[in-house]
């Protein structure tokens, strides 16, 4: 570094500063040829006529080894001129400023940034650049004088404008950041320390959105600095912390300046008081529009009453192009409230998710063939990925079963399944519907391949699966309901998941024991998510808390990629325990259990047993049901449920 007296002397002090050095040889550049020893840390004063010098150190370490520099130093008593000042934001610290400055005639530049009273500058040379970190947001003056050796001195100024800008990922973690937050006609969202933290998300901030008396639609907006980028990432995800199951959540994304250029998507929560990791579907997101605001609506179409009923935290809004889960397994009934059932649409197809138009509570698809959509339009089920493992045909097995709900009589459906690996390697057939405006199951044989298509080869693994309303036909805006989408395996042959207990030949001999019963019976409640024609039934009696009843499977469990069960309940309450175990069939001491509770009363359910954990090296061929483990049961209707559909996934 280089100081200099103002006062036409040509007085310069040199400051050397190296790491490792003991000591500096400092050769002036100028007449005076001999070098000058200095120590570290000291400096040494040179007095110089105008010029342009090169200034050489050169550094010694303890052992003699050295290392030279040089830097020019410029001697001028007129005033510095054309000071030019940059002062850039950091790329990678918004809080930190990079300043660098050129000039002519000056010997070295003074600093100032702005920030604190009674401000020491900082000294640096041409071709340095000099770093600050502001303390907060606002915007400073930044103040750099060029010295010369004359007394005149020249000073440039320019503004810095220190910003936290609000970005994607949304964790209301920052201690620097101002969220913008606009709530309206009802909606309150405030940023607080984490009362929930545990789970999922243990962070300590979190977003709280109260519900009061407004409007059904009140709600809150969070203003983004910067434009959403949806030409990787189509998927947000946000974990919420809900008071009750079935809340539903509405995410939009919308312009912020036209809230006319939108798009959002509607879910619902499956817990209650724990915390779960939503995901919300942007796959169909027009990517040529700007969306820079975020808005939440809590219970949409529902006033609040700003009561805990109608309060719901909330964190980690970010983009990603990962659902809670992608790959289907056959059967597809789009009743699991925790899975992401996509579908791809082509040829001006429209598939959204819908509720049964003959029963609200059971959820399906629902396809429009729009007004001049390709007579080739379609949708595919799932994902381009297909489904997780292939179509198991057989010899005797070459069949799939949808049920349909077509606006007509007569109406060709094609429905074709191929490789999703290999598009060459497909099979097509068609059946047409047999009633107008209500359900009907349509059986499609894959051994009847369409004329002029390929024949189906048992060799091939069939892992995808597309559909064809009214094919032939240009699109009219005709719309199609559809549902359960299963391979049809024929009469079962053997006691094995999934247990559908629909076979009239199959012995589902189950064993009780301590108080516990059950039968297989005539569903007495076929509506909701299952309107399948047998279903067991459990009658938990006196005897002790730990009765039940297990059935012993014909084969051995496979846990090497399907690890989580799958069954749906009928409680005569919330809160009820259900606890599933697996057994090795002569040695009780080998097992495993997951216990989960009903959140629904006097309705169908699905529940899921999470096995990830289960030694999979292991044998398993019994399956064990308990209700209310821990309690002694009366066998009334209080004691009683309905379980059916036990499958692996």
């Amino acid at each position: 570094m280089f100081d200099i007296t103002q006062d036409n002397t040509g007085l310069v002090t040199i400051i050397p500063n190296g790491e490792g050095v003991v000591a500096y040889d400092v050769y002036f550049g100028d007449t005076n040829t001999a070098p000058a020893r200095v120590a570290a840390g000291a400096s040494i004063q040179h007095t110089y006529a105008e010029g342009l010098y090169d200034v050489k150190l050169v550094g010694y370490n303890a052992t003699g080894k050295t290392t030279e520099a040089t830097q020019k130093l410029t001697v001028s008593f007129k005033a510095p001129e054309d000071v030019e000042v940059t002062a850039a934001i950091d790329a990678g610290n918004n809080f930190k400023v990079n300043v660098s400055a050129k000039a002519n005639y000056e010997t070295l530049f003074k600093v100032y940034f702005g920030d604190v009273a009674d401000e020491v500058p900082q000294s640096f040379l041409e071709g340095e650049t000099v770093s600050h970190v502001y303390a907060s947001v606002g915007t400073y003056t930044v103040k750099v004088v060029a010295l010369s050796g004359g007394v005149a001195t020249t000073e440039s100024t320019t503004t810095v404008t220190i910003v936290d800008p609000v970005l994607l990922p949304l964790t209301f973690e920052s201690t620097t950041l101002v969220y913008n937050i606009s709530n309206f006609d009802g909606g309150a969202t405030t940023i607080v320390a984490n009362p929930k933290s545990g789970g999922i998300n243990t962070s300590t901030k979190v977003g709280k959105m109260v519900k009061g008396a407004g409007q059904p639609w009140g709600g809150s907006v969070l203003k983004l600095s910067e434009n959403i980028d949806f030409s990787v990432n189509k998927i947000f995800r946000m974990k919420v912390y809900s008071p009750r199951v079935g809340a539903k959540v509405l995410l939009k994304v919308e312009n912020a300046a036209d809230g006319s250029i939108s798009h959002e998507k509607e879910v619902a929560t499956t817990k209650a008081n724990e915390w779960e990791d939503l995901a919300f579907d942007y796959s169909g997101v027009a990517t040529d529009k700007v969306y820079n605001n975020v808005v939440l609506i809590f219970d949409n179409g529902t006033m609040g009453d700003g009561s805990a009923n109608f309060t719901w935290l909330f964190d980690d809004i970010r983009l990603t192009n990962n659902l809670p889960s992608t790959a289907l397994t056959l059967p597809v009934t789009f009743d699991d409230p925790a899975f992401s059932y996509q579908t791809i649409d082509f040829g001006n197809n429209a598939t959204e998710d819908a509720d049964d138009p003959t029963n609200a509570g059971n959820k399906v698809k629902k396809t429009t063939k729009a007004n001049g959509a390709e007579t080739w339009a379609g949708t595919t089920i799932g994902t381009a990925n297909g489904f997780a493992s292939a179509i198991p045909f057989t010899a005797s097995a070459t069949k799939m079963s949808i049920r349909v709900y077509s606006p007509a009589a007569g109406i060709p459906i094609r429905l074709k399944v191929e490789s999703h690996s290999d598009g060459t390697k497909s099979v097509e057939t068609e059946t047409n519907t047999t009633l107008a405006n209500a359900w009907e199951t349509l059986v499609f044989d894959f051994s009847n391949n369409v004329s002029g298509t390929p024949a189906l080869n048992l060799s091939t693994a069939y892992d995808k699966a597309s559909i064809f309303f009214d094919f032939g036909q240009s699109g009219n805006g005709k719309v199609f309901y559809w549902d359960d989408v299963k391979f049809v395996s024929g009469a079962a042959s053997s006691v094995n998941p999934p247990l559908d207990f629909e076979s009239g030949t199959l012995n589902y001999a189950f064993t009780d024991f301590d108080g516990g019963a059950v039968s297989i019976i005539a569903n007495p409640q076929a509506n909701g998510i299952n309107t399948s024609g047998k279903v067991g039934k459990m009658v938990k009696g006196t005897g002790q808390p730990w009765g039940g009843s297990y059935l012993t499977l014909d084969n051995v469990l496979d846990f090497s990629t399907k690890k989580t069960f799958k069954m749906k309940v009928f409680s005569p309450r919330v809160g009820a325990k259900v606890l599933l175990k697996v057994e090795n069939k002569t040695d009780g001491s080998i097992s495993f259990e997951k216990e989960v509770s009903t959140t629904k009363a006097n309705e169908w359910e699905i529940l899921t047993f999470d096995y990830s954990a289960i030694d999979a090296s292991k044998s398993y061929q019994k399956i064990i049901l308990i209700f209310d483990l821990g309690t002694v049961g009366d066998g009334s209707a209080n004691y009683t449920w309905l379980f059916d559909d036990i499958t692996p996934n």
